[in-house]
C-alpha cells in the first residue's frame, strides 16, 4: 500500500495509522514519525506554501526512491499545507516492512528529504511579523548521508 497525500486541514493520526497498519498483514514492524508545529519562541502561526505542479509528483518520486532503496510493504506520507497552529500536525511518514531497520530507515530517508529538499516554503508568524524558515546546516548534513 502506498498512500501519498497533501492536506490543507488537520489530520487524525489514528485514522491514518490504523488502516495503514491493517493493510499489511504479516508485517514485522511499522515506524511512524509525526511532526507538529512547535510552540514557544512566540510562534503564533506556521504557514506552508508550495509549488503545486511539483509537490505531489515530487512526493510520489520520493516514495518511489524509498521503495527502491528499502524493502517496504507500504509507505504513508501525508503533508499539510496552508496555515497551522502550534501543536497541529504538519507531516506524517509511516513505513511498514518485514524488518524494523527498513521501516525506520525509510521514514528517516523520507523525512530528511521532505525537510531539506522539497517543494515547501515555511514561515512563522510572531508578534513582530512573519519570518521565513530556512533549512539549517544540520538539515543539509542529514540529507547528505543518503548520497
Amino acid at each position: 500500500m502506498r498512500d501519498i497525500r497533501l492536506l490543507s486541514e488537520p489530520f487524525n493520526l489514528g485514522l491514518l495509522i490504523g488502516p495503514f497498519t491493517h493493510a499489511h498483514p504479516g508485517l514485522g514492524g511499522v515506524c511512524t514519525f509525526v511532526g507538529e508545529v512547535r510552540g514557544g519562541d512566540g510562534v503564533e502561526l506556521l504557514e506552508l506554501s508550495h509549488y503545486e505542479p511539483l509537490t505531489l509528483p515530487g512526493m510520489e518520486d520520493l516514495a518511489d526512491r524509498a521503495f527502491a532503496r528499502f524493502e517496504l510493504m507500504g509507505l504513508l506520507m501525508v503533508h499539510r499545507i496552508g496555515p497551522m497552529q502550534p501543536g497541529e500536525p504538519i507531516v506524517c511518514v509511516s513505513a511498514a516492512a518485514l524488518h524494523r531497520r527498513d521501516a525506520i530507515d525509510a521514514v528517516d530517508f523520507c523525512m530528511d528529504h521532505l525537510k531539506s529538499a522539497s517543494w515547501f516554503w515555511k514561515r512563522e508568524k510572531r508578534a513582530d511579523g512573519w519570518h521565513w524558515i530556512e533549512p539549517r546546516d544540520s538539515d543539509h548534513a542529514d540529507i547528505a548521508r543518503w548520497g
